[in-house]
């Protein structure tokens, strides 16, 4: 096992320590973190989202903002904008919340189109564009976007396009009673164990290096064969089962095989393997293709979602 490694490993226990109940949601966050992508996260209020990335961000050597999205709010709220100097007789760039390695977008869907361009542009340019100058934003930059399932009045859907952009989709849920009496006693202070001892942080540059040594574990042709198998199945589901065929209108792009392939190998290396299996391909299938799946209004007619399709297929594609 490798120090990088340990270092890593150390961040999730502690993350996990501070995000009772949660552990998907950490493990999916480091796994976005080491990929080089961003998220988007669903889930009722209350449920640490915001909590989350904060104290990722505090477990590294980072700086942190949070954007709260509103209808009104206009694409320069978030990227910044140029300020006239009377004193110099020039304009002058003042950065907006944008310029940060991590940034929360909580509620994303609430704002307009126009602000969600602004964000697709440096999520996937990782650049701002502001008076024909280009500024680029830091090597290490990460979005995690947050979406209420529980109110949809006043929102504004984010288009297929930017949705691509999204590493992952994850979608988290209520504790379960044993975990929501844990919260209650660490909130009181009535826990205290070693996870309380200030975390030393980790430097911008462990993360990146954590990022060279994830590339390379080792994926077979097998199991390539088998991702590949995946991603197609969900343009060509008539092969696998001739009733898909009418619930995908469009399946996943290349940019998902990529997406794929990257987090099964991440997934990989935190359980301390130096080669991927198809067991780390299906623990993030789900979240690397579930707003991928384009489906057609029979599939929502007839309540079937993407995570319906998505096992339909696990199921169907042959194991190497």
């Amino acid at each position: 096992m490798s120090e990088i490694r340990n270092k890593i490993i150390e961040l999730e226990n502690y993350l996990e320590s501070k995000i009772l109940g949660q552990e998907d949601l950490v493990k999916k966050l480091l796994i976005a973190l080491l990929a080089d992508g961003h998220i988007l996260v669903e889930g009722a209020p209350g449920l640490a989202k915001t909590k989350a990335i904060k104290t990722l961000s505090d477990c590294i050597t980072a700086k942190h903002n949070r954007i709260q999205f509103t209808p009104d709010l206009l694409p320069s709220d978030i990227t910044g904008s140029e300020i006239y100097v009377a004193a110099r007789g020039e304009f002058e760039f003042r950065r907006g919340p944008i310029f940060a390695n991590f940034v929360l977008a909580d509620e994303i869907n609430r704002a307009p189109a126009k602000v969600q361009s602004a964000l697709l542009e440096a999520m996937a340019e990782r650049q701002v564009s502001i008076g024909g100058k280009r500024y680029l934003l830091p090597e290490l930059f990460m979005v995690m976007a947050t979406q209420n399932p529980i109110e949809q009045e006043g929102t504004y859907n984010l288009p297929e396009a930017q949705l691509d952009r999204f590493l992952m989709y994850v979608k988290i849920d209520q504790p379960d009673a044993a975990t929501e009496k844990k919260i209650l006693h660490l909130v009181r202070g009535e826990i205290a164990h070693e996870e309380d001892k200030p975390f030393e942080k980790l430097s911008v540059d462990t993360i990146l290096e954590a990022r060279k040594e994830v590339l390379s574990v080792h994926t077979s042709e097998a199991i390539e064969e088998y991702l590949v198998q995946l991603i197609v199945s969900t343009r060509q589901p008539e092969k696998y089962d001739e009733k898909l065929k009418g619930y995908i209108l469009y399946g996943a792009s290349p940019r998902a095989t990529l997406a794929l392939d990257r987090c099964a190998k991440i997934n990989a290396w935190l359980s301390g393997r130096d080669f991927v299996t198809p067991e780390d391909i299906q623990s993030v299938v789900y979240d690397v293709l579930r707003h991928r799946i384009i489906l057609s209004f029979e599939a929502q007619a007839e309540g079937v979602v993407a995570d319906d399709i998505i096992s339909r297929l696990i199921s169907l594609v042959p194991l190497p």
